[in-house]
């Protein structure tokens, strides 16, 4: 048995005070109430998860100058700081649970007299207590080593460790503290990984983010080649960040460019590039458009190497313009609606510097999750050889279709704690209603065809058919004619995919170019403005928040308002207009014509109702679904029975194939040896 280390403590690389929260906490813990405490009403659990997520921050916080390098802070005077947060305490269930590590050792180094170091632990319930402490001596100078055997066994459930700092009547210094275990020597050395970023037309974005995985020291030694497949026209090379990176990268660097198609393409050239390769232990997925912690690169290896088995491990994602809130904890595909979303008991949107970890009930217990997102996710290349690349999906649901694919294969993945990185959030994007919501809705389709455990996706076709009528009576007929193709598309089975995959988005954004409600404006001048022929009811406002038996009645009374004729003043003016915020189906389904604008806040549509269009549309809409179920067993069947196939390198070698031929010719024609070109040695 050898020392491994497993983690160490690490600081902010830059000065943004919106990060520090996740780094280091000034502020005492005040755990939430129980939820197995509050009551069993709905009333009770609404008002404890309510206040749950008030703010409990006095608004303290770390100066910047307290930060004297990557591991070391200063504690002033008088002062008491935690490192029970998110990059620095210790996931101790989640090591627990995957890993063969049973013990962990704690070091901390100080520096100052009169300082007292407490460790603790936590159990799932958040529930915290001291397990050790330690004062510095007044008369002693120099760094001081402090050492704590930790065992893993009481975290069946969940819980972490950590540490605090009190700092005496002078300055203390927290030069570095690690966690370590003793492994077997076949688990001493480290493994590589291959990373694989897809990029299109973000130049600037991705250029940074290869410049913060090449200029930290620390990660260098993990990596064995940075893959960029390059899919845009707007090219990574030609930014004003990109010779740095280049520099700093060096060798390990290789730009790959091929044509659009979409994150799965780019991930799956990745794959096989890496898998081809064979020289690293990992390939890790990550977008191009995230702002990077490197150190959850590495913590992402060391947790994969120590794993029982060989497991998926996979980064946290938060918001970019809110640096201390996070996407979410942990995902999960809900098996009966196909869908996925939080796992039970995780809070989606959680702010760290309102409520941190130590004051934060849910975040103690054990997440365990379906899948990761590829915006930071690490696959061993072991599991790609053995469950076959990413489906040929363009984009959505790919990540998560190859997370219940390797959990059927007995691989589990883990969203690991402590590595993260930056992205923009979901919310803020219109993929329900534009051309994305082709690729959401098939692919959605193609994955519980390939892991749903009920008999006919269970409310899959269902869902999707009310969902249909929504989109109906809201008069987004672009997005019910889109989602329509997706479903005709998911019927003409698994081969299609390979064959659409570079066509299929020019398709789709031709197809719905007929439709006004497509047609986004950045000015609201471009629409005419709002008039009706005659006034609210009384003056209502129609952003009241309805009642469950008003949302009821809507959606009986909704469609069948759909067959009369929309007032003669509506064709050309909108009856309304409505915030993204207001605009669900119930809402927009008052009018004969509203201005809507999209999540992203930068355009908006003039949505107009058509009985003549919808009576059409809705007609497809039943033809489509009740074939669909129909046909679910066979399509299944011929779904699962393909899958290695789609999934194959061979099959995916063919998709490639005009690009690595186009390139291989390029190659070719380069002069070789002596001559002029190059130089006459």
């Amino acid at each position: 048995m050898r020392t491994r280390l497993l983690q160490r403590q690490i600081l902010p690389t830059d000065s943004d005070l919106e990060v520090f929260p996740l780094y280091v906490d000034p502020e005492p813990a005040i755990l939430d109430a129980d939820k197995y405490e509050v009551g069993s009403s709905k009333a009770a659990r609404d008002f404890n998860s309510f206040s749950m997520r008030q703010s409990i921050s006095s608004g303290r916080s770390v100066h910047p100058e307290q930060i004297e390098s990557r591991t070391a802070l200063r504690v002033e005077a008088g002062e008491s700081l935690s490192f029970g947060t998110y990059f620095n305490a210790f996931p101790a269930s989640y090591w627990r649970r995957y890993t063969i590590v049973d013990e962990v050792t704690l070091t901390v180094t100080l520096v100052g007299a009169g300082a007292r170091l407490v460790v603790y632990k936590s159990q799932a319930t958040g529930k915290s207590q001291q397990v050790a402490a330690v004062e510095t001596p007044d008369d002693v100078q120099g760094e001081q080593r402090f050492a704590f055997d930790l065992s893993l066994k009481p975290f069946v459930d969940g819980g972490w460790y950590w540490y605090d700092v009190i700092a005496g009547d002078t300055d203390v210094r927290v030069v570095a503290a690690e966690w370590s275990a003793e492994v077997p020597e076949d688990r001493v050395e480290h493994g590589t990984v291959d990373i694989a970023i897809t990029t299109m037309n973000r130049p600037d974005f991705c250029a940074k983010l290869l410049g913060q995985i090449g200029d930290d020291e620390q990660l260098r030694p993990y990596l064995d080649t940075v893959f960029v497949m390059e899919q845009g026209t707007d090219k990574v090379a030609d930014s004003t960040y990109f010779p740095a990176a280049e520099k700093s990268l060096g060798e390990i660097l290789r730009v790959i460019e091929q044509g659009n198609l979409g994150g799965s393409g780019g991930y799956a050239r990745g794959q096989l590039e890496s898998v081809r390769k064979g020289t690293a232990t990992y390939a890790m997925m990550m977008d191009d458009d995230v702002v990077c912690e490197p150190e959850g690169i590495v913590r992402a290896v060391t947790f994969g190497d120590l794993a029982r088995r060989p497991t998926i491990v996979g980064g946290h994602m938060f918001n970019i313009y809110a640096r201390s809130r996070m996407h979410s904890f942990g995902e999960i595909v809900q098996p009966w609606r196909f869908w996925w979303q939080s796992a039970p008991g995780v809070f989606g949107d959680w702010d760290f510097s309102a409520r941190n970890l130590r004051s934060t009930r849910w975040l103690h217990k054990r997440v365990d999750v379906d899948f990761n997102g590829w915006f930071m996710c690490l696959i061993p290349r072991q599991v790609i050889a053995e469950i076959g690349l990413s489906l040929p999906l363009f984009l959505k649901w790919d990540d998560s279709e190859y997370g219940l694919r390797a959990k059927e294969a007995g691989y589990p993945t883990v969203s690991f704690p402590g590595a993260a990185v930056w992205h923009i959030p979901w919310t803020d994007k219109n993929d329900a209603l534009d051309w994305q919501s082709y690729f959401h809705h098939r692919n959605r389709f193609v994955a519980a065809l390939l892991h749903s455990t009920y008999p006919k996706g269970g409310r899959m076709v269902t869902e999707s058919f009310n969902h249909q009528v929504k989109h109906l009576v809201s008069m987004q007929y672009s997005t019910v004619e889109l989602r329509h193709q997706a479903l005709l598309d998911v019927l003409a089975g698994p081969e299609q995919l390979h064959l659409d995959l570079a066509t299929k988005l020019p398709e789709i954004r031709q197809l719905v170019k007929e439709f006004p409600d497509a047609q986004l404006e950045a000015d609201r001048e471009s629409f005419p403005p709002v008039r009706r022929h005659k006034p609210p009811r009384k003056g209502r406002d129609d952003t009241d928040v309805p009642s469950g038996l008003q949302t009821k009645l809507a959606a009986l009374k909704a469609p069948l308002r759909q067959l009369r004729g929309p007032r003669e003043m509506s064709r050309e003016f909108p009856e309304a207009e409505l915030p993204a915020m207001d605009s669900q189906w119930y809402r927009i389904a008052k009018y004969d014509s509203v201005v809507v604008s999209m999540n992203d806040g930068q355009s908006a549509a003039f949505y107009r109702r058509d009985p003549e269009r919808f009576k059409d549309l809705l007609k497809k809409t039943v033809e489509i679904h009740a074939r669909l179920r129909r046909e679910w067993p066979r399509l299944a069947e011929e779904y699962r029975a393909k899958l290695g196939a789609v999934t194959s390198p061979e099959a995916w070698d063919e998709t490639f194939a005009p690009w690595t031929e186009e390139a291989a010719e390029d190659a070719a024609a380069e002069p070789r040896g002596g001559g002029e070109a190059d130089g006459g040695h």
